[in-house]
């Protein structure tokens, strides 16, 4: 039996939009909803604030909104929060200008000190309070980048300690400059092996050729040890999803991004989560190839190579979501649904182990 509780609505407690939900368990079993607040309009620019609700009864209710991460009345935006081995909960954002939209930034017409910048933050309570926050951009930004976005999702953190981010960006054109050539997004990952306290580039893929367009990423350790990402692909010709595996921690790809045939979906961000027992690794996004519709979540037992359907939730309108595992018998989703709109509010869905693999 699956469980479903609404944790942010559009149009409450002072924000028009929430959006780009991202979900962890803390130690003590609490788990974290992250989503944008988007104050004025459920626009990609303009004052947002990372927002946050705790739950410690595994996702049923919930506690007051409060700010996770803001940019004074600009944009802060995109949470990727992983939870470490010493319980620290390391939260890693973008801030821009609020009147910066992602048009202004692809064409180069935004300044560095108003374009996409990365900062990151912690908690050592669990998310009650947050430590001030520090910018990385020279670290894990390119000169020459101009979009930049971090998973949209959680992060994580590997057997052997290291952080994985998984993020994309893109370059200039050559030749026209209209803002809108796909063909010039790429991912990357940013890596960190002192938790949080330094970081670099990892694996960079860029593919100009108009095939892949390597978007919104999200990864998974392997058992085997291997890193999973899965990204969304801009591109039309062969598919809306992407992937591509490393086998040295996410310094590099065993091989570029390739189409992902097995998961039927549109335009739109997912999720990955490597459940451990049993060793299945699930995806969530839209199924619907045409519109962001029909949550489901799909299941594979090769790392990645095949996919099945295991858990439909409904076929209602559904966006962005995320994963996480709330204890050994619980995966929780928290997803964009509606029902006339993927964007009414981010719900969260207990899902028994039992149904999905």
């Amino acid at each position: 039996m699956t469980e479903t509780s609404v944790v942010f609505r559009a149009g409450e407690e002072g924000y028009a939009s929430f959006r780009i939900p991202a979900v962890v368990v803390g130690r003590p079993g609490t788990v974290l909803a992250f989503c944008e607040g988007r104050v004025e309009s459920a626009a990609d620019h303009g004052h947002i604030d990372i927002v946050l609700k705790r739950s410690v009864d595994g996702g049923r209710t919930w506690g007051p909104l409060q700010r996770a991460a803001d940019n004074n009345w600009h944009l802060a935006g995109n949470p990727a929060p992983v939870v470490l081995d010493t319980g620290r909960v390391l939260l890693v954002y973008i801030r821009n200008h609020a009147a910066a939209t992602e048009d202004a930034i692809r064409r180069g017409r935004v300044t560095a000190a108003d374009g996409r910048r990365v900062w990151v933050r912690h908690s050592d309570d669990d998310g009650l309070s947050w430590s001030s926050s520090k910018e990385i951009t020279p670290q894990v930004k390119k000169p020459g980048w101009r979009w930049y976005a971090t998973t949209p999702g959680h992060a994580i953190q590997l057997s052997t300690g290291r952080v994985v981010v998984p993020a994309n960006h893109t370059i200039p054109p050559i030749g026209a400059d209209t803002g809108t050539e796909p063909r010039y997004n790429g991912g990357h990952c940013l890596l960190s092996d002192d938790r949080g306290a330094t970081w670099r580039i990892g694996y960079v893929d860029d593919n100009t050729d108009g095939y892949i367009n390597a978007n919104e990423t999200t990864a998974a350790e392997l058992p085997d040890g291997r890193v999973y990402f899965n990204t969304r692909n801009d591109s039309v010709s062969p598919g809306n999803r992407a992937d591509a595996h490393s086998a040295d921690g996410g310094d590099t790809l065993i091989k570029p991004f390739r189409p992902q045939a097995g998961l039927s979906a549109p335009v739109c961000q997912g999720s990955v989560l490597q459940l451990r027992d049993p060793d299945v690794l699930l995806f969530s996004g839209p199924a619907d190839p045409a519109a962001r519709a029909l949550m489901t979540i799909r299941a594979s037992t090769d790392g990645g190579t095949t996919w099945r359907p295991a858990y439909t939730v409904d076929g209602l309108p559904a966006a962005y979501s995320d994963l996480v595992r709330i204890d050994s018998g619980t995966v929780g989703l928290l997803y964009e649904t509606g029902d006339f709109g993927p964007y009414e509010t981010i719900t969260f869905r207990r899902v028994p182990v039992a149904r999905l693999t």
